[in-house]
């Protein structure tokens, strides 16, 4: 299968070319390297250094025909998302909606869009929660996702353009930024192999889901394999307090340093923890690696990586 992947060299996607073209397919990456790395392209991808909100893109679609399109090219960072809400919606809102426009007048079988389940449904009304949760996003990280989900909706039923949306919880793992302001996992990582204090923003009693990179990669190529029109959590259906993963790090990094608080994000929600029931229903995914063993590979990534 010939596929295109917007956001190759970031953290995710470049998980997701890997286990792409280990399967056979060949891949196609789009990545302005705003956030991603060269260094995380594979060797067997072609790679255009070209942000999807460039109108050129179409002629990738017209150079390339793609079979499908796997969509990750995003601005990722809800706190970034709340100081500049008009650079969030010019990538993750337009850039999407030309990738669309493009796949469908380039006959595109399929879209398989990487969506936040972390932050499109706000504060929970019940736990974990579902894809029928009320959708109430506290960023406009969160509302542009929810936007791009309600275009994909549209370009379904106006055009017969398949797709799948995966809702991720909290993604770790190696090649994670940890220089950015989104990523706890690889922030705290660094700061404490370093021998330096981390923040904690808030109290760290709020709680997150965190599934590990590699599991999110397999449900991408799951996506491709099954014809599911929707939204599907990405997730473990399993809360870890700040501080709880907090306290496994230090003791991983080896070093002994007691929590610092700092004020709390804006637009950070307070309890985050999603089922995954649908994706077992309908992609056959369920999460395979345990916490403790997704953060002791990610330690030993940051140690080799320094």
């Amino acid at each position: 299968m010939k596929i295109l992947l917007t956001g190759g060299a970031g953290f995710i996607g470049s998980h997701v070319a890997d286990i792409l073209i280990s399967n056979g397919n060949q891949i196609i990456i789009i990545d302005d390297l705003s956030s991603g790395c060269k260094a995380n392209i594979p060797d067997q991808a072609q790679h255009y250094h070209i942000s999807i909100t460039d109108p050129s893109v179409e002629q990738i679609f017209k150079d390339v025909r793609p079979d499908v399109v796997v969509h990750h090219a995003a601005q990722i960072s809800v706190s970034s998302s709340v100081k500049n809400p008009l650079h969030d919606m010019d990538i993750n809102i337009r850039g999407t909606v030309q990738l669309l426009e493009a796949a469908v007048k380039h006959n595109v079988k399929k879209i398989v869009f990487a969506s936040t389940g972390g932050a499109i449904y706000g504060e929970h009304d019940y736990f974990p929660a579902d894809e029928n949760h009320p959708l109430r996003p506290l960023s406009p990280y969160g509302v542009g996702k929810l936007a791009a989900e309600k275009y994909l909706y549209f370009y379904h039923q106006t055009y017969g353009l398949n797709y799948t949306v995966l809702r991720y919880s909290n993604v770790f793992g190696p090649r994670q930024d940890p220089y950015g302001e989104a990523g706890v996992v690889a922030i705290f990582t660094l700061k404490l192999l370093q021998a330096e204090q981390p923040v904690i923003n808030g109290t760290g009693e709020q709680t997150r889901d965190f599934v590990y990179v590699k599991d999110v990669a397999r449900a991408n190529l799951l996506a491709l394999q099954h014809d599911f029109t929707g939204e599907i959590n990405i997730s473990t259906g399993l809360e870890t307090s700040v501080s709880q993963l907090f306290s496994m790090l230090k003791s991983m990094c080896g070093f002994s340093v007691a929590e610092k608080h700092g004020p709390p994000l804006p637009g950070e929600q307070l309890r985050s923890v999603l089922s995954c029931d649908r994706a077992q229903k309908e992609l056959g995914w369920a999460p395979q690696t345990i916490l403790q063993e997704g953060l002791e590979e990610t330690v030993e990534y940051f140690k080799n990586n320094l």
